[in-house]
């Protein structure tokens, strides 16, 4: 047809082209461009797909208005903490997660626990049927949100700007479409203005907007990466072991991204853990740990977990050492591996490592070093570690140990689990509420556990 074009996408950063291209030059992504069919724009250059702008005065900031629920809780405690409070007024938020891990369980479960307010629940992958026989085995309230069962964009402006609900959920993502664009629903084109108009009229509403985003095997949210800058909040849903679900926050325009909220996935849908301080600790009726056992504290946002880090070694296999670890990044363990046999005379070229954080729970922060080594060391040879020690620092290459932050809120959290002592870096200021020993060296850690009763 006269009216339609030809252009290639890239699926990752949204460069148009005129013709194919194996990598970006943007982004720099291989494979990244898909074809797409789109409407040539009239001769005025005016697309119809953009929404009017705002047509108010310009005002200073100390004009703007603040009504006292422009933050109000969505009644899951777990939940709020990760949006940095609660539900913002005309704030979008975008939540990805792996196929069936409950996305949808979790919004219709918002929802239903938010109090007198309009609600509309957006379904493009199930029937009413669907949602309706889900909504009941979950316990939420029917009578309290609304459905609409369309994933055409327009139709959706319509009701939004008509019926001015306070809450939107929007699933998903991938499966709206609009009538001026002739691609596919879940193509670049679509999925970015398709947001861009949703975004829009509710920031004009003062409505509440959640996507819920399908992702790619990588593990990244499906779509053009601008989906991302044009939302306000970008929430993973992740599973951290067998009914445990973790969602956390990567973007947060209105509040931390170091919160984490912590569910259990039960028959009735997804149940906030409201003490997840010893959530991620193995419980042993022995008081001797197996050899390869460390605990640590870590801090997530505004609480401290304590955790178990578990390592296993055996005799490689064909000949060369490989490093299993799923929790803690690979190149991670290797390098405190080296360091350990560099400075402690620990070796494990000859060995396989395996490393295991007990609950499914990812670390990343660099407190865990220390108890990752001495984890490493106790599986190495044998020998655990008392069953009451915490540990927390950070290795550098030399093998000295470095101090790291909230050393007081990590020993309170320690010892408030039970635990009586505590060995952390040398230049590391604690409140002395346990028995605390100094390490300077790695070697100084090791030679401390070395002269402990392993039950004591």
């Amino acid at each position: 047809m006269k009216d339609l074009s030809t252009q290639y996408v890239c699926s990752q950063c949204g460069r148009v082209e005129t013709k194919w291209l194996g990598r970006c030059p943007d982004c720099g992504s291989w494979n990244s461009f898909v074809e797409e069919v789109v409407k040539k724009q009239a001769k005025s250059g005016k697309s119809q797909l953009v929404s009017t702008p705002n047509k108010k005065q310009t005002v200073t900031l100390e004009e703007v208005e603040l009504g006292k629920d422009f933050r109000y809780s969505c009644g899951i405690s777990e939940f709020d903490r990760v949006l940095g409070g609660g539900i913002m007024r005309g704030g979008t938020v975008l939540l990805g997660g792996e196929p069936g891990i409950g996305k949808s369980t979790l919004m219709l479960q918002l929802l239903g626990a938010i109090e007198h307010r309009t609600v509309l629940y957006v379904s493009g992958e199930e029937s009413p049927g669907q949602v309706r026989m889900r909504a009941q085995r979950i316990g939420v309230p029917l009578g309290s949100i609304t459905m609409f069962n369309d994933t055409r964009l327009e139709p959706l402006l319509e009701i939004m700007r008509t019926q001015h609900p306070d809450v939107v959920v929007v699933d998903s993502l991938q499966t709206l479409s609009s009538d001026e664009l002739p691609s596919a629903a879940g193509s670049v084109n679509q999925m970015r203005m398709c947001t861009m108009e949703l975004v829009d009229a509710a920031k004009q509403a003062g409505t509440a907007l959640f996507f819920i985003g399908h992702i790619t095997k990588e593990g990244q949210i499906a779509g053009p990466k601008a989906i991302e800058h044009i939302v306000d909040t970008v929430l993973y849903f992740e599973q951290a072991g067998s009914g445990v679900r973790i969602v956390r926050a990567v973007k947060n325009r209105f509040g931390s991204v170091d919160e984490i909220g912590i569910f259990l996935m039960t028959e009735k849908g997804l149940v906030p853990v409201l003490d997840p301080a010893g959530f991620f600790i193995s419980e042993r009726k022995s008081g001797i740990l197996p050899a390869g056992i460390a605990f640590t504290a870590v801090i997530e946002g505004s609480r401290t977990f304590l955790v178990e880090i578990q390592a296993l070694t055996i005799p490689a296999k064909g000949g060369y050492s490989r490093v299993y670890s799923e929790r803690i990044d690979t190149a991670r363990v290797t390098r405190v591996a080296a360091v350990l046999e560099r400075h402690a005379q620990v070796f494990f070229s000859d060995k396989d490592i395996y490393v295991n954080v007990a609950g499914g729970i990812k670390l990343g922060e660099v407190s865990i070093e220390l108890p990752l080594a001495l984890a490493l060391y106790s599986a190495a040879t044998g020998k655990p570690l008392p069953s009451t020690l915490v540990s927390m620092g950070e290795l550098s290459l030399a093998g000295e140990v470095r101090p790291v932050g909230f050393g007081d809120k990590r020993v309170k959290g320690a010892v408030d689990m039970g635990f009586s002592t505590i060995i952390a870096p040398q230049s590391m200021p604690l409140e002395p509420i346990a028995s605390i020993l100094r390490c300077e060296r790695i070697i100084d850690a090791i030679n401390l556990i070395s002269t402990m009763v392993p039950n004591n």
